[in-house]
């Protein structure tokens, strides 16, 4: 018998009753036939004689989920179909859309937000994408479940899997480099290199070398040829962070190899085509630069197709308890220090900053709370102890520690004590110069090349 398609109707498929009946009264108002389910397996059943117009599933719900639901439609051309979730992340998000969801509802929805979901979902119909491949579920480094980074999520789920440019924007600090691998982690491109490049660390006369490569003999020092930034992310994702910092003579560049995907090396006379993803980021308005002759227009439309805006570690408070967590028990982990917590009251207070340096702020800190934090709960003293410069009382938290460490009979204070201070300084200092050894190393009134010895010293402890 063929099944009746129920054209006028909208299924809803929720465990939760109460949002399935002000989801159906809303749609209801709207002028919609709602009909609904509290599992999937009562919709299997409910299909073999009719088709809805439209279907609203949550993920999670108890038996199966709704993402294999929504993948065996999808196989059906059946739908479209419309995915809720308050469990919203990058690897659920981008398994809705993989699985052939056209649009993506984090809970708490508005009303309002849900009906116009509904609407543009049934004006967009007939509704067909090739199925995707999904990938092995990466460990997104991103966190949050504030509102505003389940948008980001969001849009990362919806963008990833094309082959559009990105543009990030945020304030420094926001993790617009975490964005970047999360796209690619999500893209066809995910078996192929992700290459990321700090435009505004490498000096302007070094930069064209850094991304299209070198010729040998194309300028002093050049005794090799050295392949680019581009041939090194062939096939995959080129990630070009603080590109609002770039040069305008490398833009023009720049803009010629995005519109015909092909560039010589310094000094080359071979042309080398190239099939990379762009992915940009700028702390910068980088329409007020365009203005002021400082950063080409026709370069900011081909990297700005997509936009992802990164809220401000200061408009999303709620997600700072969970970030601060992790990062305290990752910080332990990693210096191999015993673990840590938080109280109540010192979670309270991270959460009433306002962190200028956003995430990587926030980071930082609870970097230094690992190391140099009395006792194995955080209190709100000392987080004050943690932050304040030389001429405050910090060097009471490090005689503190040390008091303790020599009570417990601990070996080579001098020297981990040594090795700490230059770690919180190093980090510090890149943090506040975006990454900028050279700016970095003035900043703390050593030389470039000390820098570099005890960054590279310290990197290598922490894998050692």
């Amino acid at each position: 018998m063929a099944n009746r398609s129920d054209t006028s109707d909208i299924w809803i498929v929720d465990d939760d009753r109460g949002v399935r009946f002000v989801l159906a009264e809303a749609l209801r108002d709207a002028g919609l036939s709602v009909r609904e389910f509290e599992d999937t397996a009562s919709v299997r059943g409910a299909l073999r004689d009719a088709t809805p117009a439209l279907l609203i599933t949550d993920v999670r719900m108890p038996g199966e989920g709704g993402l294999a639901l929504v993948d065996e439609l999808h196989t059906r051309q059946i739908g479209p179909v419309i995915v809720m979730s308050a469990y919203t992340d990058v690897a659920t998000t981008a398994a809705a859309y993989r699985a052939g969801a056209v649009d993506y509802l984090a809970k708490p929805f508005d009303l309002d937000q849900a009906i116009a979901a509904v609407q543009r979902a049934l004006a967009d119909k007939p509704h067909a994408h090739a199925p995707v491949p999904a990938p092995s579920a990466p460990s997104h480094a991103l966190l949050g479940e504030s509102a505003p980074m389940r948008e980001v999520f969001r849009l990362i789920g919806r963008v990833a899997a094309s082959d559009l440019n990105v543009l990030i924007t945020g304030e420094t600090g926001t993790g617009k480099e975490l964005v970047a691998r999360a796209l690619h982690e999500e893209s066809a491109r995910r078996g192929k290199p992700f290459v990321a490049l700090n435009t505004a660390a490498i000096p302007s006369e070094l930069l064209e070398s850094e991304l299209f490569g070198h010729e040998a003999g194309a300028f002093t020092g050049a005794t090799r040829r050295v392949a680019g930034r581009f041939e090194q992310a062939e096939g995959g994702t080129l990630f070009l962070d603080e590109i609002g910092d770039m040069p305008l003579i490398l833009q023009t560049r720049l803009l010629r190899v995005l519109a015909g995907g092909e560039f010589y090396r310094v000094g080359g006379r071979e042309l080398i085509r190239c099939n990379v993803r762009i992915v940009a980021a700028t702390h910068q308005d980088l329409d007020a630069r365009v203005a002021a002759g400082l950063f080409r227009a026709d370069l900011k439309h081909r990297l700005d197709v997509v936009r992802i805006e990164l809220p401000a570690l200061r408009q999303r408070r709620s997600d700072i308890a969970l970030l601060a967590q992790h990062f305290l028990a990752s910080a332990a982990q990693e210096l191999k220090l015993p673990p840590k917590r938080f109280s109540k009251s010192a979670l309270k207070a991270l959460a009433q900053r306002d962190f200028p340096g956003n995430v990587r702020e926030l980071e930082n800190l609870c970097r230094r709370l690992a190391v140099i934090a009395s006792g194995t709960e955080i209190l709100p003293a000392d987080l004050g102890k943690s932050v304040e410069g030389p001429s405050g009382d910090w060097t009471d938290a490090l005689r503190d520690w040390a008091d303790r460490a020599l009570m417990q009979g601990e070996a080579d204070i001098h020297t981990r004590a040594r090795e700490a201070l230059d770690r919180v300084l190093l980090e510090a200092a890149l943090a506040a110069h975006n990454d900028h050894r050279q700016h970095a190393a003035a900043a703390l009134g050593v030389g470039r090349n000390t820098l570099t010895r005890k960054l590279g010293a310290s990197r290598t402890r922490r894998k050692s």
